[in-house]
């Protein structure tokens, strides 16, 4: 009657430890869950920035990873320089402009092309015959792959003259490589190696 008693002891024990492990397992188990549910939706507030609007009104921004928007920003940079670059007005002050602020978008190479073509005469031109020239961007094909990044720009120049419409095929190459971003960099790159590969006349429009 004892033997049975102390095995029917020993056996509550082992279902009583069995329970206590299978419990304690669990806990374990939703514990761990819990840390990385929070952990989890810790991770999605910080992608969430919280904006005030003059210290009015709330709104909501996410953030994302800056790496992500480089390509989209390296093509935007040399599409800017060009439009800057290239387009010019019969007008001193507004050709000066502009430069400048290509310049700040490029090293040297590019003030070595302007400087090259200040010297030729090509902007004393432009302002004595009343000339405008605008340019369109067709595409921007850059290279990721490797650092610094190569560039090749594909555009036509407009040269607009009171009696006609010169219509050019322009190409440039280029190098970018990672600046500082400011007001007048905002897209943290730098043109290096500037080069204009081809620049040539389609057609010209009679007006």
């Amino acid at each position: 009657m004892e033997f049975k008693t102390l095995r029917n002891i020993e056996n509550s024990f082992r279902q009583i430890r069995l329970y206590a492990i299978v419990f304690a397992s669990l806990c374990i188990v939703v514990v761990g869950y819990a840390i990385w549910q929070s952990y989890h939706f810790a991770e999605q507030q910080r992608q969430k920035i919280y904006v005030l609007d003059n210290g009015k009104s709330l709104m909501l921004a996410l953030s994302q990873d800056a790496n992500i928007n480089r390509p989209v920003e390296a093509r935007e940079h040399v599409r800017r320089f060009h439009e800057l670059f290239f387009t010019l007005a019969p007008d001193k002050r507004a050709i000066e402009s502009n430069m400048k602020r290509a310049f700040d978008l490029a090293d040297k190479s590019a003030f070595d092309y302007y400087q090259d073509l200040s010297e030729k005469g090509y902007y004393n031109r432009i302002i004595s015959g009343n000339i405008q020239q605008r340019i369109e961007v067709d595409s921007v094909v850059c290279n990721f792959d490797n650092y610094p990044y190569s560039v090749r720009t594909y555009g036509q120049q407009f040269i607009i003259r009171s009696s006609n419409v010169t219509r050019r095929s322009l190409m440039t190459t280029c190098l970018l490589v990672n600046s500082v971003r400011s007001d007048s960099n905002p897209q943290g790159f730098t043109i290096e190696k500037f080069a204009v590969a081809e620049n040539k006349d389609l057609e010209v429009i009679e007006r």
